[in-house]
C-alpha cells in the first residue's frame, strides 16, 4: 500500500465520503487500471492482448475498468482520452451492483459540553425521536441510502470460508472483484445480522449465501428476528458437504469452478418460491423421573429447520463425524474426505447395531395418528420428518408415490411434513434409487423419547436426554430456485432458427490435461481426443445427452473387447481412437465462455441445453482418461474407419464400408458408425444369420444398404437369401430398419422367413423395432407393428421400443407406440394378463 499511495493510485471507490460537498447521483466513473497481463479481446479494435510472461516485465499492456471490465490496449489509438471521464455502466451485471454512491460515510460526531448541555434541557417528542435514531447508526461505519430503481436487483453475498473443504476464500474474493466489495460479507469475521440491519431499506434486494445447508438456514433465522418486510429471497451457492437445500432448489451438488459472471445471472433471473420452516420445541419427558432424564443435552442445536429432522441411525454417524471434526478441523479440508469419513462412520456403526433398539423407545403421533405400532412392527432404526425432496447429499427418500392414494408427491412449499421410516437395508438402497417407508403427510408431530438418542436438525447432531418435542409450521421463506436459462437459445416465436436434429462431435479430455491448459482454449482442443458422433434434437439439454454419449461409449467399447471374435468370424472392425471406457464420473465442459473452458456439475446438466455450451462439438472431461489418444495423433475421427481388418471376406469393399459411414448421417439419435457394434446381430434362436457366399447375395447386402429396391428384387429373383447377415453381423431387416427403408422393410417382411422379425441381437437384445424407434424412423415403426412385431420385448438395458422413444423425446412416436401396446394387451386372450 506505501508504493500505491507514492504514486498516487487509488483503489476503486466503495461509497462516498460524506464530507465532499458535490451533489449526490447515482453516477459511476470508470475505474481505469493499468494491466501487465489482461484475458479477452480490446473493446476498441477486438485484437487479443500480448501477453508479457517475464517475471520481471513491467510493461502495460492493458488499461481496464474495474467496474464494468472493459479493456483497451495501452496504445493512444485504442485508448481514447474521452474514456478517462465517461460514466460507467457497470458493465453486465449492473443490476445486481450496489453502486458506490448508495453507500455514505458516516462522519463521527463532535459534542462538545455546551452542545450537549443545551440537548439536556430540550424534551420535545420529536428531538427524543431524532436521538434515539441517532444511536441506531451512531456504532456503524456507514449508512445505505439507496436510490429506488424498478430494474435494479441488489445482491447481498454472504460466504461461510470453512464450507466445504474451505472453498469460500477463493470464491470470497471472485465476488469482491466483480461487485462492490463493500456488499460482499465474510461470515468468519462477523455475522450476518449487523450487514442485513444495514441494507434492511434496500429494495428488490436479494441474498446469496455461499456455504451450506447449515449457513442457509442461519441467515434465514437471522431475517426472521429483524422481521424484514418485505423478506429478501435467498440463493445458494453450495459450498457444503451434503448441499441438500441447494439441489432442491437446482444449485446443484456442490461448486467445482463455474464463471462467477454466471452465477450472477442466475440468482438475477431466478424465480422466488416459497420455502416451508418447522418449529422445534422440546420439553423434558414428564413421564420419566428426574434421575432417568440425566443422559445427554437437553437442548437440539437449532429450533428450527429447513430441510429435515431425523433421530437414530443416519444422526448417530453424522455426530461421530461432528465430534472428529471438533476435535481434528485440520484433517476435514476436502469434501471428499468428509463423504469418506461419512462412509467409513456409517460401515462401523451398521456393524455395532447402536440403533437396532430405536422402535422400542420411540412414540410418535402425527395429527392425531399414533404411529408407534407400525414403526415397532417394522423394527426401523432411522426416522427423517422430511420437508425437501432431497436428503443425505441428493437421494430421495419419499421417493415417487405415484398412484399411491395415501400420499401426494413431496412438495417444500405445501404445510406438510413427511415422516419416513428406515431399516438398514433401506438406508442402503437409498444410493441407487429407493426410498424408506412412508408413514404419513402431516402438519403436527409429537415425538416422546425414553432414553438418550442422537438427532440431527438440518446437519447439526446432539445425543438428545429423554424429552417431549412437538415440530409444527413456524413460516414460510423466500428463495431463489435457479431456473432454466435460454441466453444462447434462438427467440421462441423463430420456428426456423432451431434445428430439428444437431450432429455434433463428442470430444474427451484428461483431468491432467484440463488443469494444464484450461486457460488455453485453443491447445485444449488440440489436446482432446475424438471420441465420436451424436444426432440429438436441436432443444436437447444435457442430461439427455449424456444418454446418448454413454450408449456411444458402451457402443464402441464392444467393438473393442469382440475385436478378436469379429476377425475370426469375418465381422466388422473399426480402428479406434479412444477405446479406454469413459469413468462414470465424467462431466461436460462449457466451450462457449470467453477466457476457458468450465466444467458442469452433473445435478444441473437439466438446466442446460447442448447448444449453451457449444455448436458443433462437445467436450467431457474424464478424471481417468489416457493423455493422448491411442495409436496416433488424435486428428481423424474414431468412427471414419480406414484400415480393412485381415480375414475379411473379399465382398467387404471399402465401398460398401464408405456407404455405411455415410448412411449414419440420417437424422436420427445415434450417427450410424456408433451403433455399429450394437448390430453385431448373432440371433438368440437355433438358426443363426449365414455369412453371404455368392455374389448375387453380397450384391443383395449392397442394394439394402443403398436402399433400392428394384435391385434388392433382381437379387432375390436370382437365389440371394434374405437370411444373410450384413457386414456389421447383422440381418437385412435390422439394416432396413434402422437406416429407415420402409419398403426394403416391407419387401423382407413379406418375402423373408418370420423368425426375421422379432430376431434379436446377443449383444444387445434389440429388435428391428428397438432400432427403428431410437433412430426416430415412425413409419418404419408403423409396418413393423402391423407385421405383428412384438411391442412388450424387452433388450438387455430392459427397455421396450415404447420406453425408448419415450427416452429420446418423440413424444408423437411414442403415442403410436402406447396406443398400438394397448391393443395388443387387450387382443390377448388370457383376462389375467390383460387386466
Amino acid at each position: 500500500m506505501d508504493q500505491l499511495e507514492k504514486i498516487n493510485f487509488r483503489c476503486k471507490p466503495t461509497f462516498r465520503d460524506v464530507t465532499s460537498r458535490a451533489p449526490r447521483e447515482n453516477l459511476v466513473r470508470h475505474h481505469w487500471v493499468h494491466r501487465r497481463r489482461q484475458e479477452g479481446k480490446c473493446k476498441h479494435c477486438g485484437k487479443g492482448f500480448q501477453q508479457k510472461f517475464s517475471f520481471h516485465s513491467k510493461e502495460i499492456v492493458a488499461i481496464s475498468c474495474s467496474w464494468c471490465k472493459q479493456a483497451f490496449h495501452n496504445k493512444v489509438t485504442c485508448f481514447l482520452l474521452h474514456h478517462i471521464e465517461e460514466p460507467c455502466s457497470l458493465g453486465a451485471h449492473a443490476a445486481v451492483i450496489v453502486p458506490p454512491s448508495w453507500i455514505i460515510k458516516v462522519k463521527k460526531p463532535q459534542v462538545n459540553a455546551k452542545n450537549s448541555s443545551r440537548r439536556k434541557k430540550r424534551t420535545s417528542f420529536k428531538r427524543k425521536a431524532s436521538k434515539k435514531g441517532f444511536e441506531d447508526i451512531k456504532g456503524r461505519a456507514f449508512v445505505i441510502k439507496p436510490i429506488s430503481s424498478p430494474l435494479m436487483k441488489p445482491l447481498l453475498v454472504f460466504v461461510n470460508p470453512k464450507s466445504g473443504g474451505n472453498q469460500g476464500t477463493k470464491v470470497l474474493q471472485m465476488f469482491m472483484w466483480f461487485l462492490n466489495p463493500r456488499q460482499v460479507f465474510d461470515l468468519s469475521q462477523e455475522g450476518p445480522r449487523e450487514a442485513l440491519e444495514s441494507y434492511r431499506k434496500v429494495p428488490n434486494l436479494r441474498i446469496l449465501a455461499c456455504g451450506g445447508d447449515g449457513t442457509v438456514g442461519w441467515i434465514l433465522s437471522v431475517l426472521d428476528e429483524l422481521q424484514l418486510n418485505p423478506q429478501p429471497p435467498v440463493a445458494v451457492l453450495p459450498l457444503g458437504t451434503g448441499n441438500d437445500l441447494a439441489r432442491t432448489l437446482n444449485w446443484g451438488g456442490g461448486y467445482t469452478d463455474e464463471p462467477v459472471s454466471k452465477i450472477l445471472c442466475h440468482v438475477e433471473d431466478g424465480s422466488i418460491v416459497q420455502l416451508d420452516r418447522w418449529n422445534l420445541h422440546v420439553e423434558r419427558n414428564p413421564d420419566l423421573l428426574h434421575e432417568e432424564l440425566d443422559d445427554g443435552t437437553h437442548k437440539l442445536p437449532l429450533n428450527v429447520f429447513n430441510n429435515y429432522f431425523s433421530l437414530g441411525f443416519d444422526a448417530h454417524v453424522t455426530l461421530e463425524f461432528h465430534e472428529s471434526r471438533e476435535a481434528n478441523p485440520e484433517k476435514f479440508n476436502s469434501r471428499f474426505r468428509n463423504k469418506m469419513f461419512y462412509a467409513g462412520a456409517a460401515f462401523s456403526d451398521f456393524l455395532q447395531r447402536s440403533s437396532r433398539d430405536l422402535s422400542k423407545h420411540v412414540k410418535v403421533v402425527c395429527d392425531g395418528t399414533d404411529l408407534t405400532p407400525k414403526i415397532q412392527e417394522l423394527k426401523f432404526q432411522c426416522i427423517v420428518f422430511l420437508n425437501i425432496p432431497r436428503y443425505c447429499a441428493g437421494t430421495m427418500p419419499w421417493g415417487n408415490p405415484g398412484d399411491h392414494r395415501d400420499f401426494e408427491p413431496q412438495r417444500h412449499d405445501d404445510g406438510y411434513i413427511e415422516v419416513i421410516g428406515f431399516t438398514m437395508a433401506s438406508l442402503a438402497a437409498l444410493q441407487v434409487g429407493g426410498h424408506g417407508e412412508r408413514l404419513h403427510q402431516c402438519r403436527e408431530v409429537t415425538l416422546l423419547t425414553y432414553k438418550a438418542i442422537p438427532m440431527q436438525v438440518d446437519g447439526e447432531p446432539c445425543r438428545l436426554a429423554p424429552s417431549l418435542i412437538r415440530i409444527c409450521l413456524r413460516n414460510q421463506a423466500n428463495m431463489v430456485q435457479k431456473s432454466k436459462r435460454r441466453t444462447s437459445m434462438p427467440l421462441l416465436n423463430d420456428p426456423h432458427s432451431m434445428p430439428d436434429r444437431l450432429r455434433i462431435r463428442v470430444n474427451r479430455i484428461c483431468l491432467q490435461v484440463y488443469e494444464g491448459l484450461h486457460f488455453d482454449k485453443d491447445k485444449l482442443r488440440e489436446a482432446s481426443i475424438p471420441l465420436g458422433i451424436i444426432v440429438v434434437r436441436g432443444d436437447c439439454d444435457l442430461e439427455t445427452c449424456r444418454m446418448y454419449i454413454d450408449r456411444l461409449q458402451e457402443d464402441l467399447h464392444s467393438v473393442t473387447t469382440n475385436r478378436d471374435h469379429c476377425q475370426e468370424q469375418e465381422g466388422y472392425l473399426p480402428r479406434l481412437l479412444s477405446s479406454q471406457r469413459l469413468n462414470p464420473r465424467w462431466c461436460f465442459l462449457d466451450a462457449t465462455s470467453a477466457d476457458r473452458f468450465y466444467r458442469i456439475d452433473r445435478s444441473q446438466e437439466h438446466l442446460h441445453f447442448v447448444t449453451e455450451i457449444s455448436q458443433d462439438e462437445i467436450f467431457i472431461l474424464d478424471p481417468e482418461a489416457a493423455g493422448s489418444p491411442q495409436g496416433g495423433a488424435g486428428t481423424g475421427m474414431p468412427d471414419l474407419v480406414v484400415e480393412q481388418p485381415s480375414g475379411l471376406s473379399e465382398w467387404w469393399t471399402p465401398t460398401c464400408r464408405k456407404r455405411i459411414v455415410s448412411d449414419s448421417c440420417v437424422p436420427g439419435r445415434l450417427s450410424l458408425q456408433n451403433e455399429l457394434s450394437d448390430n453385431r446381430q448373432d440371433s438368440l434362436s437355433s438358426s443363426a444369420l449365414p455369412s453371404p457366399v455368392s455374389a448375387e447375395e453380397q450384391a443383395l447386402v449392397h442394394a439394402v444398404l443403398d436402399g433400392d429396391l428394384d435391385k434388392v428384387t433382381e437379387c432375390c429373383e436370382k437365389g440371394a437369401r434374405l437370411r444373410v447377415q450384413g457386414p456389421v453381423r447383422c440381418s437385412l431387416l435390422h439394416l432396413a430398419a434402422r437406416a429407415g427403408h420402409g419398403e426394403i422393410v416391407a419387401y423382407i417382411l413379406e418375402n423373408g422367413p418370420e423368425d426375421l422379425l422379432d430376431m434379436v441381437d446377443r449383444t444387445t437384445g434389440e429388435t428391428a423395432l428397438h432400432k427403428a424407434a431410437f433412430q426416430g424412423h415412425r413409419h418404419v415403426c408403423q409396418i413393423l407393428v402391423d407385421a405383428g412385431a412384438c411391442l412388450s420385448k424387452r433388450d438387455f438395458k430392459g427397455q421396450t421400443p415404447l420406453e425408448i422413444a419415450q427416452n429420446t423425446g418423440d413424444s408423437e412416436l411414442a403415442s403410436y407406440l402406447e396406443t398400438c401396446q394397448a391393443k395388443q394387451l387387450l387382443s390377448n386372450d388370457d383376462l389375467e394378463t390383460a387386466v
